[in-house]
């Protein structure tokens, strides 16, 4: 796998960010295949989609590990302890180290406190791609209420939904990504792609926080299929609006409608279903 100095501004601008990354371009691996097809079998050369597990030292106490896409791995590690409630801004980090060779993500924070082993103990294997893991149950959730008075028009919805499906050169390539993205009602603002649909998420929330960029009024449009997690993350950013390509759950759709978010999902091209809080969502205009 090519990999390169990290000079993204947030590490290049910012001495608490430190490491390599691996190159969007370079995190594919190829192997020979044989394609069956009713007409026969062909010998080529597939991509593969790269995975890695990231360990979290938070505080020189090891956390977790994730199975993710090594890119941007300071995005979703940072992402992943706001969303879990362990940070609240950027103003709690104080030194963040990738080595990803060894795949392994240091992050030291301002108050240096040791996570309680209650609360590790409490981890929940999430569902889905790249298993996922959160140290959260419904309860933590229950005061996050989000209140907007955000409006969007389901034509543009539509129309960033089909930039969205065009935004993955990854996925077009390999099929084996999930993407995010953080939106305002004209524009895809924020970009992040992983083999789990959780981690998208938190690499787009951790750019935004290193990045001191707003989530106010903005939205969030996921490849993966809505469950009770990912309406955790979004809360904690107290985001609106989450629209996906994909499915919900059940629990997914009832913990939107506590939290006060509007669910969109199953969006196909001139599709698409509002399960929650749709007086967001304009039918015309």
């Amino acid at each position: 796998m090519t990999r390169s100095p990290d000079t993204s501004p947030s590490s290049t601008n910012d001495p608490s960010v430190s490491g390599n990354q691996a190159e969007a371009t370079g995190g594919v691996e190829r192997f020979p295949v044989v394609r069956i097809t009713a007409e026969g079998e062909t010998r080529l050369e597939e991509d593969v989609v790269a995975e890695l597990p990231v360990t979290i030292i938070l505080n020189d106490r090891e956390l977790v590990t994730l199975l993710c896409y090594p890119v941007d791995l300071k995005y979703m590690v940072v992402g992943f302890l706001a969303s879990e409630g362990m940070i609240s801004g950027r103003d709690d980090i104080r030194l963040v180290t990738v080595d990803d060779q060894r795949g392994i993500v240091r992050v030291n924070t301002a108050k240096t406190q040791e996570v309680d082993a209650d609360v590790i103990f409490k981890r929940v294997i999430s569902s889905g791609c790249g298993r996922g893991a959160s140290f959260y149950s419904a309860a933590d959730v229950s005061e996050l209420r989000v209140k907007s008075d955000l409006q969007i028009s389901a034509g543009e919805i539509f129309d960033l939904v089909n930039r969205f499906q065009h935004a993955s050169r990854l996925y077009l390539t390999t099929h084996g990504i999930h993407s995010a993205a953080l939106c305002d009602r004209k524009d895809i603002l924020v970009f992040g792609e992983d083999i789990g649909r959780h981690n998208a998420i938190d690499k787009i929330f951790g750019k935004c926080i290193l990045e001191d960029i707003s989530t106010t009024g903005r939205f969030v449009i996921t490849s993966g299929r809505i469950t009770s997690e990912i309406l955790h993350k979004i809360a904690r950013r107290n985001i609106p609006l989450l629209i996906s390509i994909s499915s919900p759950t059940n629990l997914g759709v009832r913990l939107a409608d506590t939290l006060g978010i509007t669910l969109v999902a199953s969006v196909r091209g001139k599709k698409m279903n509002v399960y929650t809080h749709g007086q967001r969502v304009k039918s015309t205009g």
